[in-house]
């Protein structure tokens, strides 16, 4: 197994999903994370009901957010209303994508591709992905190596995925056949982040 693994199951989920590009990630939170960066989002809407790390990162971020007044639940995944963003978690269905969109997907416990902890962005704009794989693996261009050599990084992060990840997502995938369901969160308007 070598880096190719990586490259090789983002390829394949890709043409499941339909999308152009897929970007794996170490996990969801962090592919969210890198997306709403990129697009440099300053506020946003979305569901009270979702995991806790959600609005752990729009703090951490500076992002102003609400909650939407609704109390209906999702099923597979929601949109951060005014981006581009999906946290499309629970999610993962042959030819999912939806043009223009970037779609963060989970392969944690009890995922439709379940292989312990990962993520994923889905996407089809071309600058984004190349941009984002950099920030993904800590500004590095993998075409340079040793890392040393390069000189000019853009400011990364250490969200990578580990081979063996994609080496069972890769066995993993073409089994794939949960369609979404309901998963009850908690609601969140009531919490309080300091």
């Amino acid at each position: 197994m070598s880096f190719d693994t990586i490259l090789e199951f983002e390829k394949e989920l890709a043409k499941f999903t339909g999308s152009s590009f897929a970007i794996m990630t170490d996990c969801c939170t962090h592919a969210i994370e890198l997306c709403l960066i990129y697009d440099k989002v300053t506020e946003c809407e979305f569901t009270a009901f979702t995991y806790i790390s959600v609005p752990m990162t729009m703090h951490k971020l500076h992002i102003d957010y609400t909650y939407e007044e609704t109390n209906d639940p999702w099923i597979g995944e929601y949109q951060f209303n005014g981006t581009r963003i999906w946290d499309s978690a629970r999610m993962l269905c042959k030819d999912m994508y939806r043009a223009g969109q970037m779609q963060c997907l989970s392969f944690g416990n009890g995922k439709p591709l379940e292989i312990g902890r990962g993520g994923a962005i889905l996407l089809d704009d071309e600058d984004a992905y190349h941009k984002l794989i950099r920030m993904r693996y800590d500004g590095r261009n993998l075409s340079i190596t040793p890392w040393q050599s390069q000189v000019v990084f853009q400011v990364g992060y250490h969200y990578k995925p580990t081979i063996e990840e994609a080496a069972i997502g890769l066995e993993k995938l073409q089994t794939v056949t949960q369609q979404p369901r309901l998963h009850v969160y908690p609601d969140l308007r009531n919490i309080i982040i300091e």
